[in-house]
Parts: C-alpha cells; structure tokens; sequence
C-alpha cells in the first residue's frame, strides 16, 4: 500500500515515521520523504490510528490525489534546495519538476497554487531564503558562495530576495543574535 505523507522533510522524519510503523506492527517495504509502501493493507481501523500517531509527532497522512501530488512537488523541492547544489542543475525549476515527477508542469502549476495558495516558484524561493539563513547562522560559506550553490546568477539577486523575504539584509541577519528561521514544513 502505497501512503504518502505530509511534514516528512529530512532524515530524521524519515526515522521518526519508522518508528511510528513499527510501534503499530505494520510492516514496511520502504520509506522516503513523504512516501512509505507497506508490505500489507492497512483496513480503516489502523489507517485511523495510524493518523493519530502521526499528527502526535507533526505528521499527516495524505489521503487526496491532489495533496499526494502538492507534497511530491514540495518533497522534490525541498530535497534539491536540501542537498545544496543547484549551482549544478542542468535545467530549470519547471523541467527539473516534470522530469522528477513525470508530470506535466503547467499541471503540477495550476494544482499546487489551487491547494496552496501561492505558486511552485514562491515556495521555491522561501526554501533557498531558508537554507541562506541556515548556512549565513553557522557562518561556514561566504554570501558569494551561498548565492552560487543556491543557484543564483548572482550575489546581488540573493541579496534582494532575501531583504524582501525576511525584511533584513543578509548582514543583518548573520549579525543578529537570534537567527529567525522556520521548520521546512512551516513554509
């Protein structure tokens, strides 16, 4: 059976909801972000439990093909801006999506702004914003190099996104204390 689920956005998710299967015994044949295939049928009895243990620990279980689909294009975005080399992606964000999930992209287009109420390429940008702000708190990469592994044409394109984003420059943020980020399914 074939389930997939909203929330799921690294590693560790990917544990947690492991785990959340084997406490229910519902055997497993794989897990990925925001996917798990079970080796059996779960009846109405356990899909609802399963639900409740989810949400308990920031998870959802998707049931509408429409969801399905938004969570496949936000688990496919997430894992590109997550790995941090679109400095190397050959092509852009449309054909990189059509190609990943075999769909046509004007489709995934109307769907996700349908569900989400903002567009593909509006969460596209808040997910590099966010990894901007992760590697500009740990102070590892120069903004130039930021700008160049989340695959910008340039510092000064990054730099505006991000003052319109968060309402601060780079500087700024890396310069104050708190760094104010959010949980990758927040956004």
């Amino acid at each position: 059976m074939d389930l997939r689920i909203r929330n799921m956005v690294c590693n560790r998710c990917v544990r947690s909801v492991e785990n959340i299967f084997h406490q229910l015994a519902i055997p497993v044949v794989s897990i990925n972000l925001g996917q798990v295939v079970t080796a059996i049928e779960i009846d109405k009895l356990q899909i609802d439990i399963l639900k409740k243990a989810l949400l308990q620990d920031g998870f959802e279980l998707l049931e509408s093909k429409a969801t399905q689909e938004v969570a496949a294009v936000k688990n496919a975005i997430i894992t590109l801006v997550q790995n941090g080399n679109l400095d190397e992606m050959k092509d852009n964000l449309s054909a990189f999506l059509s190609t990943t999930l075999h769909k046509d992209y004007h489709y995934l287009s109307s769907l996700f702004s349908s569900v989400e109420n903002t567009t593909i390429e509006q969460y596209f940008i808040l997910q590099r914003i966010e990894k901007a702000k992760e590697w500009l708190a740990y102070d590892e990469l120069s903004l130039k190099e930021i700008a160049y592994r989340l695959g910008y044409s340039s510092t000064a394109h990054l730099s505006a996104q991000f003052k319109q984003v968060t309402g601060m420059t780079a500087t700024q943020f890396k310069t104050y204390h708190q760094h104010p980020r959010k949980n990758l399914d927040e956004i």
